[in-house]
């Protein structure tokens, strides 16, 4: 366990249902923000003097530029400090390290973290549109390459070398489907099983369609303050302990040669339990970027909670479920809630709050008191990861 107090924490959080929703952008943050502010009733938005937003495709979803100030605006706050982050599926845990900085350095007390993205419009095509621009427009967006049949081809990697198999992904699938009917804000319900996700239409191969994370619309909003005004405000903030991030490459090109493993993933956490002084061992529930079934084998690799390789055992044996050695997803992962880019981090984080403050209702995790939560940018090639604790574990 850390020995230095951490001097950052989260005191309050909320997210939107997700969905295909008739909302505007402004509707969802609204929504969310709202929902952050009634968690903490001692906390209202003059007291927020700083705001990141996590957006990715304002401009061409939305149509909507300069977003932060707008934000700000939309949920009553007068900030001194303001700025927008977009590192594509990684920018809501890039925003929120963004705020514990800004904190940290003085600029701000307690920063706002706002993640929102309107995914879904009439012509459904300009989704596809839109994943082209977070590829190289010279060598992979403008030749076509799209994010299932990229991740597939890291699927049939770790297939190949190692052996996993399509049920294990699958296993993933029903898992995090499972999850998702206890947490209401989630885009899906439906907790199809194992024959249901194998005999789903396919994708790009191996992949079915309930091995691919929807596009959904959503936002979420999390509210970080340094210790002085944390304690001022909450009598139960949950802690960052630590973080990191890992780089790999840009183009897949550049990528590790093996796409069975992601060294990024292994980056970023390091840098945080290093950070933080704790280890896998130490960590009672993850969030992880699930935007495709291998996504998720490959993390528990790379994060250290089972040996490279054993991710489709890990998974198949119960280790990443209740009663395991670590639950993963318990609010049913992107797989079952949807992916509205900028606002996945932020929602993994307000899964911390409430799990580490014991008030996930029925998907409670006994006893929680660290979690990890992690997205990604890119196949794997680029991850960020942050370590949450209760008051307890940061006091020691």
């Amino acid at each position: 366990m850390s020995t230095q107090r951490p001097k950052v924490a989260m005191i309050a959080a909320g997210v939107t249902q997700w969905g295909a929703r008739q909302a505007t952008y402004r509707d969802l943050a609204s929504e969310a923000g709202k929902n952050a502010f009634d968690s903490n009733p001692n906390l209202t938005p003059k007291d927020v003097d700083g705001i990141i937003a996590s957006s990715v495709y304002p401009e061409r979803s939305a149509y909507q530029g300069k977003v932060a100030p707008l934000l700000a605006e939309t949920l009553g706050i007068r900030p001194r400090m303001f700025e927008r982050v977009e590192n594509q599926c990684g920018s809501g845990t890039a925003a929120i390290r963004t705020a514990q900085w800004a904190i940290l350095a003085g600029a701000a007390d307690v920063v706002a973290v706002v993640g929102v993205e309107k995914m879904l419009l009439p012509n459904p095509g300009e989704v596809f549109t839109n994943a082209l621009a977070g590829l190289d427009r010279d060598w992979e967006g403008a030749l076509g390459v799209t994010p299932p049949g990229a991740f597939a081809l890291a699927a049939k990697a770790h297939m190949q070398k190692y052996g996993t198999t399509e049920e294990q992904l699958a296993m993933v699938s029903v898992k995090n489907h499972a999850h998702s009917m206890k947490n209401p804000y989630a885009h899906f319900h439906k907790g199809p099983d194992l024959d249901a996700v194998m005999n789903s239409r396919p994708i790009a191969t191996p992949f079915k369609l309930f091995d691919c994370a929807p596009n959904t619309d959503g936002a979420a909003v999390v509210i970080l303050a340094n210790e002085d005004r944390a304690k001022e405000l909450s009598d139960n903030p949950v802690w960052m302990l630590g973080s990191g991030q890992g780089f790999d490459a840009y183009t897949m090109a550049n990528m590790s040669r093996d796409w069975s493993y992601w060294p990024a993933i292994e980056q970023a956490g390091r840098g945080a339990y290093e950070s933080a002084g704790l280890s896998p061992s130490d960590v009672d529930l993850l969030e992880t970027h699930d935007c495709f079934t291998i996504s998720e084998i490959l993390q528990y690799e790379g994060l250290g909670f089972c040996e490279r390789g054993e991710g489709g055992h890990f998974v198949e044996s119960g280790g990443s479920d209740y009663g395991g050695k670590v639950v993963v997803n318990p609010r049913g992962g992107l797989l079952a809630c949807g992916h509205p880019i900028g606002a996945t981090g932020v929602a993994q984080a307000h899964e911390m709050f409430v799990q580490l403050r014991e008030e996930a209702d029925e998907r409670q995790v006994d006893g929680a008191q660290v979690g990890m939560s992690l997205t990604m940018s890119n196949i794997g090639s680029e991850a960020h990861c942050v370590l949450w604790g209760t008051d307890e574990v940061a006091a020691a």
